[in-house]
């Protein structure tokens, strides 16, 4: 819907201006006059050049979904009826992206379709997990609750996700800026060296003459290393986008040595507060496992998950699938099956869930702290290696003199 551009004065002769939607330009005239403007100027607004071009558009933040959440939630609680909650969200929504989307849900939901089916026109937007929450809230009659959990579950997941980011953009800067000094000092310090070191005449020590010959070769192939670069991060990719491949980097990541517990505690924790949050929503234990598999974002867990809902669905309890899986700790698998056995499955699950978020913030702090000195010592190790090398020849002329 076209967006009009008003100004005029108040019944008190006070200027006014302001934004309205219409569908043209005599509805717009229309609902200014209501606000009681007198002589109004309307024009529409143009549009932004760059705002159907999908790489300039804003993207839908996990933050900008659970602050939707919470207020359409605390609307629906106010007994504010769903359309007109909508409409309100819609209007005040900062981002153009969210605005245009809310936008068209509320135009479905006044059609007649179900808000559920109404978001998963967007999957981009809302996932599969948010959907089903909300179908089994509108089923249910408790949709104002279900948006409440589905807004805790969101915040707990992006704090997560933060945590996770956190121990692992340290040793990415790290690892960066020492591959930038690296390639600095090859480049440019290495060959003033150089031609002081061809002055000499000398036979140059072993190494600095590895150093002379690391800059001499990263020079003269500049243009090749970059291209393979990027051709071995694109068959890796290509790797990744194939079933079999995913599974053996998902496998490979889960066995490393360091980063490999932390990603399981996460995955534990992510698959056990995601079930615990869909169970307590009143969807089907064997749908909700469908989902948890889905968005678990590792494939070994994947088909762990979908096996223990093959397994349930002939009959079997949830905690003996879990245990052949190989991947839950024995630890997660006792305590669903006491869950399970008292029919308090759910709760379980959530407290399972808190204890790993737990265990995931000391991995974190352990990492970090281990990861420190080890990057101190590589990063004092090459630069006070490459410059040790350098001043060997210098000290070697020193003592002829």
């Amino acid at each position: 819907m076209p967006v009009y551009i008003w100004k005029g004065k108040n019944s008190y002769g006070e200027k006014r201006k302001g934004e309205i939607e219409a569908p043209d330009q005599t509805a717009a005239l229309a609902q200014v006059k209501r606000l009681r403007i007198s002589d109004p100027i309307i024009k529409e607004k143009q549009k932004d050049l760059l705002a159907n071009i999908p790489l300039f558009k804003p993207k839908v933040t996990t933050k900008d979904i659970v602050i939707f959440t919470r207020q359409l939630s605390t609307m629906i609680d106010a007994g504010l009826p769903l359309v007109q909650g909508l409409e309100i969200l819609e209007k005040q929504q900062a981002n153009s992206t969210f605005k245009t989307v809310l936008g068209e849900i509320r135009a479905d939901v006044e059609s007649g379709s179900t808000l559920s089916d109404s978001m998963r026109k967007h999957p981009k937007v809302f996932d599969s997990l948010f959907n089903n929450m909300i179908e089994a809230g509108e089923t249910g009659g408790i949709l104002d609750t279900i948006l409440t959990r589905l807004a805790t579950f969101l915040e707990k997941s992006m704090a997560l996700k933060k945590k996770i980011k956190g121990a692992l953009t340290y040793p990415a800067i790290c690892l960066a800026i020492s591959i930038l000094i690296l390639v600095v000092i090859l480049v440019f310090v290495i060959p003033v060296f150089t031609t002081l070191f061809e002055d000499f005449g000398s036979t140059l020590p072993v190494p600095t003459q590895i150093v002379v010959n690391m800059s001499d070769f990263f020079k003269s192939n500049f243009i090749f290393i970059f291209i393979a670069f990027f051709i071995i991060t694109w068959i890796v990719k290509k790797i990744y986008s194939t079933e079999k491949g995913q599974m053996a980097i998902d496998r490979a990541t889960l066995r490393s040595p360091v980063f490999g517990p932390l990603l399981r505690k996460v995955a534990v924790s992510k698959f056990t507060r995601t079930l615990s949050t869909m169970l307590s929503a009143g969807v089907p234990i064997l749908e909700a496992l469908q989902v948890v598999a889905r968005t678990s974002g590792n494939k070994v867990i994947e088909q762990a998950v979908l096996r223990v809902g093959d397994s349930i669905a002939e009959g079997r309890p949830i905690a003996e699938p879990l245990e052949e899986s190989g991947v839950f700790p024995n630890m997660v698998v006792q305590m669903i099956n006491v869950g399970e056995s008292v029919g308090a499955l759910d709760s379980m699950l959530e407290k399972i869930a808190d204890f790993y978020d737990d265990e995931v913030d000391q991995a974190v702090e352990n990492l970090t702290a281990m990861i420190e000195p080890f990057m101190m010592v590589f990063l004092g190790g090459m630069i006070g290696g490459l410059v040790v090398a350098m001043y060997l020849p210098i000290f070697k002329i020193a003592s002829v003199v």
